[in-house]
């Protein structure tokens, strides 16, 4: 969700990184067990390569998990980082939000090939924008070509420069982040192509509400995080604290700068259903896990989740490595944070990666090393 990562895709995203360097030699990570030797190096790698201050990943497979831990929580105290972190999770929310608006097609409450404008009558109007000829699926699938607030200058300039140091309490509705994507015409006709845009989720959250009569905070807390018993997933809404333990969060904010300021604290608010959520390595390992295992949605929308018949699923992204595994999940970025949440198709084997320098990019030598190395 932060800047240098506005247009990144989930991990389908991650097909044109770098490949694992060899020949070089790193310091392990702390972690339990023996095993997971690639994943180690592939960390402490990163964190090394790209400056971070630190970073946790969970993997569950099986019956069983292991964590690791890397650099530091804060570059003041110099205090270690912990798997047992709370985190931002940026984009990876919207994982969480398309499986609560399939859960309802199920119920025969909503359907994928609806309009907008059946659900948000008059929302999605003006400057050609025409919410008659968007589809719900097309939102969840980034092909609406709906314009994405975050990239409207005046917007782009209080979140993603300096000045978000003095604006990071400020509060935005879902309809005033809709509002500035109408004031944009579309970027495309629906359907024509994909490309990845909030406001597509933003929206999606909003029809949730519509559909359910509750909000898509509420929805996910009752339909994903207290039946998988996710205790450190949370929606903090416009609260600009991280619940403990969390480490703190740092960004360079214009991109090429070199100068980390701490974000820790923000009001999420500008991501709201795009991009709000708190959680745990280890949560969002559980979480894809049982999605795929078909704890959360029956085969028929699962499978319809994860339809590659345009350029994606919805709300969800692939990639298939060079080993010839192919992983489901999505990363997100916000704000002092980056975070990668994936797993096999067949819920067996997932991971979840987090570093606390929102400069990082390089996620496919994690990805190889953990479900290859």
């Amino acid at each position: 969700m932060t800047r240098n990562r506005a247009v990144r895709h989930g991990v389908a995203a991650m097909a044109v990184a770098m490949a694992v360097s060899a020949g070089t030699a790193f310091p392990a990570a702390a972690g339990g067990g023996a095993g997971h030797r690639a994943t180690r190096a592939a960390m402490a790698a990163a964190v090394e390569a790209e400056r971070l201050p630190g970073m946790i990943a969970t993997v569950r497979q099986g019956q069983g998990s292991w964590s690791a831990a890397v650099g530091v929580a804060d570059t003041v105290t110099g205090r270690a980082r912990s798997a047992q972190e709370r985190i931002r999770i940026g984009s990876v929310t919207k994982t969480f939000v398309a499986t609560v608006l399939l859960q309802p097609q199920h119920e025969r409450r909503i359907d994928l090939d609806d309009t907008v404008e059946k659900w948000l009558p008059g929302v999605v109007r003006g400057n050609g924008n025409d919410g008659s000829a968007i589809t719900v699926r097309q939102l969840l699938n980034h092909t609406s070509g709906v314009f994405s607030y975050d990239q409207d200058p005046a917007l782009a300039e209080l979140l993603f420069t300096t000045q978000f140091l003095t604006h990071r309490y400020d509060t935005y509705r879902p309809q005033d982040l809709v509002r500035v994507a109408m004031s944009h015409p579309p970027v495309f006709a629906p359907g024509e192509r994909y490309e990845y845009s909030n406001t597509n989720f933003i929206l999606a959250g909003l029809i949730v509400t519509r559909v359910t009569g509750h909000s898509y905070a509420d929805e996910i807390e009752r339909r994903i995080i207290r039946p998988l018993g996710l205790t450190g997933t949370s929606l903090p809404g416009t609260a600009a604290g991280m619940p403990r333990p969390h480490a703190r969060g740092y960004s360079t904010l214009l991109g090429g700068s070199t100068t980390q300021v701490d974000t820790t604290e923000l009001n999420p608010s500008w991501g709201g259903s795009a991009g709000e959520m708190i959680s745990t390595t280890d949560d969002l390992a559980r979480f894809l896990s049982a999605l795929m295992r078909g704890r959360l949605l029956p085969q028929a929308q699962l499978d319809e989740m994860l339809s590659t018949a345009s350029t994606g699923g919805l709300g969800i992204g692939h990639s298939t490595l060079s080993c010839g595994v192919t992983v489901w999940g999505h990363d997100g970025g916000i704000h002092g944070s980056v975070t990668l949440a994936l797993t096999t198709r067949d819920g067996q084997h997932s991971a979840a990666f987090q570093t606390n320098g929102d400069w990082f990019e390089n996620e496919r030598p994690l990805v190889e090393a953990e479900f290859c190395g």
